[in-house]
């Protein structure tokens, strides 16, 4: 049986529907009851949904959040956090004005945005948070991470408008189809170097760790993990970074890894 599980949230541990299933639930329950050190790893902040699916997975844990920008022990409020650099962040807000394209800045415990637009709106829904979010002027507290919502075709423009350094995770939702979500962290900063870190401090070695995935900002995490797990949904640069595949995950891809999980 492995000693660690990492699962990424939206298209991984969450389905169209934006609800965990539970019979997921369930398993993860029966998981972690066994022995196995449950990690939420995803591109959403620790707060809203991603908190409470954290708390409910491993209350006493380490998670992943934000790409990696945030490492947080939901239990006793502890951070591992990565700072977001000063002076990008000032180009990429001035980007954001000029190419009217919608922007969004984190810290650890909130989040602001250049725009109060429908997509706004709907990412507030996604996260489960109240709309409208603050404007950048307006956040508090240190950003660890910066992120733009785009079409998909305009990921080559936003990238040319991206102040360099920075490390790109791009991911979709199922919930949002249509909406690319480019988070941005200080460089060397991502999911994989995340799960480094977690892996220490609970002193398990990386062979015996597994990553569950569907988007492109899980490569990392899947590149340091001894087992590779890339869901039926996944985009195919995933599922040829991957060991093992299982189902999509609205047919309960994740039972499938969380047994594999059990097994090897």
């Amino acid at each position: 049986m492995l000693a660690l599980v990492c699962i990424d949230v939206d298209g991984t541990l969450v389905g169209s529907n934006n609800e965990v299933r539970d019979d997921v639930w369930t398993a993860l329950e029966e998981a972690r009851s066994a022995g196995i050190q449950l990690v939420l790893c995803s591109g959403r902040p620790a707060f809203g949904r991603a908190r409470e699916y954290a708390e409910r997975m491993q209350p006493d844990g380490w998670h992943v959040f934000q790409n990696g920008a945030s490492v947080v022990r939901v239990g006793t409020g502890e951070s591992l956090s990565s700072e977001f650099p000063a002076a990008e962040l000032r180009e990429l807000l001035a980007a954001a004005e000029q190419s009217g394209e919608l922007l969004e800045v984190y810290t650890d415990t909130a989040y602001a945005s250049t725009l109060r637009d429908t997509q706004a709106r709907e990412h507030a829904e996604l996260l489960g948070v109240p709309f409208p979010p603050l404007w950048p002027a307006e956040l508090q507290g240190t950003p660890v991470r910066a992120q733009w919502l785009i079409r998909y075709e305009q990921l080559p423009t936003v990238r040319a408008i991206t102040p360099a350094g920075l490390d790109l995770h791009p991911a979709g939702s199922p919930r949002m189809r249509e909406t690319l979500f480019v988070s941005m962290t200080a460089p060397g900063t991502s999911k994989g170097s995340a799960i480094r870190r977690i892996a220490e401090s609970y002193d398990i070695p990386l062979e015996r760790t597994m990553m569950i995935g569907d988007g492109e900002n899980d490569l990392q995490a899947m590149g340091v993990v001894g087992h590779p797990v890339a869901m039926g949904n996944a985009e195919d640069v995933v599922k040829a970074a991957a060991k093992y595949h299982v189902g999509h995950v609205d047919a309960g891809g994740l039972l499938e890894a969380l047994a594999l999980a059990r097994q090897l």
